[in-house]
């Protein structure tokens, strides 16, 4: 399995996002300019130009014709994936930590970090058909009991129902989408013990998957009356996790993270851990890795076919991952 280098970014990568048809790969990085990619063969399409700070977070929506991205110059764009126009621009008074459209891509949830006096908080925008009919008001705002920590994730539940918020905490909650009421969260006996980087949703949106600092990837089940949150599998690394992702077509899931870039120069790339780990998703045991980047993997994706991934560094590059065909036949 030989990856393909993209090198596109000049700052350490953020976050990647596949399109529903698994065609195109977004790439987003702390140099503020969020790049598409083709997802087959690694070649870069273009760029999307105007936001003046670290881009943390995208998605795209289910017919690949809009993107939104959120940056820590205190806005979040829309943009017309292929003109590379920028439709909108909603802004807060704080960076914008991370975005997810609605099934449907009528809605879009966005997260706002603390910043001076203004708490961190989950916001829903209506997102217009026409760019034209645009507005930024939000249609809900919902608050954390601790306002000062970072929300590091929020998505959608099923069917729009419930948003599920991840973030500095350690809590896991999720909340009602009608009422901005807090239905669940996690207890300290079950939750992380330090803060969560990373939230992955499973193609069937039934359960999903927390990473990190405490060197554990938790995956959750959130069954259809939302209002249970049950661990149902714990992943146990050597590394703080940064990233996770779900394989859509077989039992795996796959890890990120390393050491903290702070003391990275201080050790060899192969004492840093700096590799993608799979992992059996219900046997909960290691079943390989991929290395290959000379710093923390920041970015996980699983293209939503199942039959590659890529990963996103401190290091600054993309690396497109086809599977060999002996992939596809692991056994425990």
């Amino acid at each position: 399995m030989r990856p393909i280098l993209m090198k596109g970014h000049e700052r350490p990568l953020t976050f990647l996002r596949y399109n529903k048809d698994g065609d195109l790969l977004f790439s987003c990085a702390k140099d503020h300019t969020p790049t598409l990619w083709f997802a087959d063969n690694g070649e870069r399409l273009g760029t999307y130009r105007g936001h003046n700070g670290a881009v943390w977070c995208c998605d795209v929506s289910r017919d690949s014709s809009r993107l939104i991205t959120g940056s820590a110059d205190q806005t979040a764009k829309l943009w017309d994936v292929k003109s590379g126009k920028e439709l909108f621009t909603f802004k807060f008074g704080s960076p914008t930590r991370s975005v997810d459209f609605a099934v449907g891509d009528h809605l879009a949830v966005i997260t706002t970090d603390y910043f001076v006096d203004r708490m961190a908080a989950i916001h829903v925008k209506r997102i217009a058909e026409d760019p034209e009919d645009q507005v930024s008001d939000s249609v809900l705002v919902l608050q954390c009991p601790d306002g000062k920590k970072r929300i590091n994730r929020a998505v959608w539940g099923p069917l729009n129902q419930t948003i599920v918020s991840a973030g500095e905490d350690t809590v896991i909650r999720i909340w009602d989408t009608e009422t901005g009421k807090l239905l669940n969260e996690t207890n300290e006996e079950v939750g992380h013990k330090k803060a969560i980087t990373s939230l992955c949703k499973a193609a069937d949106d039934s359960h999903f998957l927390t990473g990190s600092h405490d060197k554990t990837a938790k995956a959750f089940f959130q069954l259809w009356d939302m209002r249970t949150l049950t661990l149902i599998k714990t992943y146990t690394t050597g590394v703080p996790v940064n990233a996770v992702a779900m394989s859509p077509l077989l039992n795996h899931v796959v890890l990120g993270g390393g050491q903290d870039a702070s003391a990275v120069t201080t050790t060899d790339h192969r004492a840093g851990k700096f590799e993608a780990k799979f992992y059996d998703k219900i046997l909960q045991e290691e079943i390989g890795g991929v290395k290959g980047h000379f710093g923390p993997i920041n970015a996980l994706a699983f293209n939503p076919d199942g039959k590659s991934f890529s990963s996103g560094g401190e290091d600054g590059y993309v690396r497109l991952h086809h599977f060999d065909s002996d992939y596809f036949n692991i056994k425990i």
